[in-house]
């Protein structure tokens, strides 16, 4: 069969891309270094601590900023949660307009303010304010309201991708800082005068604090309790969530961009035939942190879904007094793709729980790739 001129350009033209992705695709290391995580000294730890001391109020105020669409489940529910638990500030979840925050990849939430009613009921700022990871990193509403905050002292702490939106708005120039690893080209490309560092899971420097993935805030707020109430408050927080260490140790060689990450999550992206949706219960009292970890966890296999349902109509409140609104009354779905109750689960061991059960269903490869979005050492 004779090929017209203009199929001929577009089978050229299609034969070079697929040369040119899998060129692409055999420069990337196969799987990721396996090296120990270095320690990290004690002077550096106790810097640290000392920098998020609080300086305004007695009884710190946090407020948790975010965008009604798309900001991080994780980044947004675990340090609110964390936080609230240890009772060792007053926190509050902000959105920058009123109505429902819809946050990535799952779950939907009421916020308890604006940035708006937050600043005129708190004209001098708060303590501190953590910048989870958003849809967009030059929201001007966001950048206003944080480079505000930064004037009255606040000390700003940007989780995982968050790290973006602290670029964006000036508050990383010249300053030491870590992000996600997907996002560090991103991050120092923004902010040209920060100094990327690697192998923590968290860097303070100043006022200015910033994170790794999404599961490192768990460690920097473990520690940002510790600054303000002491190492005993922290402790038996950590322990009520299942965490019996944690420093800002990191092997970050462990989590880049592989071969094998690169195959899996194509290969299940591709395969949307297969994708199915999963049930999580939503009960009164129900852990943020758990739910959180558990949801994002299902989310980020590219084989599934989680969505949440109640036993009737309306918001469900959480342990700790956050509106959860589901995502419908009936599950509409069999039991085997209900995913067990979170109640009777720390939060540490119900991460572990998900993944392991994330392997059994899918695969070692989708496990392993879930870990590496979460940048999560299992």
């Amino acid at each position: 069969m004779r090929l017209t001129p203009l199929l001929w350009i577009c089978c050229s033209f299609a034969a070079i891309a697929v040369a040119g992705f899998g060129g692409w695709l055999l420069s990337l290391p196969a799987r990721s270094s396996v090296v120990p995580a270095p320690e990290i000294s004690r002077e550096e730890s106790e810097a640290a601590l000392a920098a998020l001391k609080p300086r305004k109020r007695v009884r710190p105020l946090i407020a948790i900023a975010g965008r009604n669409s798309a900001t991080e489940t994780n980044d947004y529910l675990i340090p609110y949660g964390i936080l609230k638990r240890s009772g060792a500030a007053d926190v509050v979840l902000l959105a920058t307009e009123p109505g429902p925050v819809n946050l990535y990849p799952a779950l939907k939430v009421e916020s308890q303010a604006t940035t708006a009613q937050f600043d005129a009921q708190h004209p001098g700022g708060a303590d501190y304010v953590i910048v989870p990871a958003m849809s967009q990193d030059e929201d001007a509403a966001v950048l206003r309201w944080i480079r505000r905050q930064a004037e009255l002292d606040a000390t700003i702490i940007g989780v995982c991708a968050g790290a973006k939106i602290l670029a964006s708005a000036g508050l990383l120039d010249h300053k030491r800082a870590t992000t996600h690893w997907y996002y560090i080209g991103k991050m120092t490309k923004t902010a040209k005068t920060a100094s990327y560092v690697a192998d923590r899971r968290f860097v303070v420097d100043g006022r200015i604090a910033t994170t790794t993935g999404i599961t490192a805030s768990i460690p920097m707020m473990l520690t940002l309790v510790e600054a303000i109430a002491g190492r005993e408050r922290a402790e038996s927080t950590g322990r009520s969530l299942g965490v019996g260490q944690w420093s800002a140790r990191h092997a970050s060689s462990a989590f880049q961009q592989t071969r094998r990450f690169t195959l899996t999550v194509m290969g299940n992206v591709l395969g949307f035939w297969r994708k199915e949706q999963l049930g999580i219960h939503l009960t009164p009292g129900i852990d943020e942190v758990a739910l959180g970890l558990v949801a994002d966890a299902w989310s980020r296999t590219y084989r599934s879904h989680a969505v949440t349902f109640a036993s009737k109509p309306g918001a469900v409140e959480t342990r700790n007094g956050l509106r959860i609104i589901p995502d419908r009354v009936d599950p509409g779905m069999p039991q085997e793709r209900i995913l067990p109750a979170l109640n009777d689960r720390l939060p540490a061991a119900a991460l572990e729980d998900a993944l392991r059960d994330i392997e059994a269903r899918y695969g070692r490869d989708t496990a392993e790739a879930v870990a590496m979005q979460l940048e999560y050492a299992r």
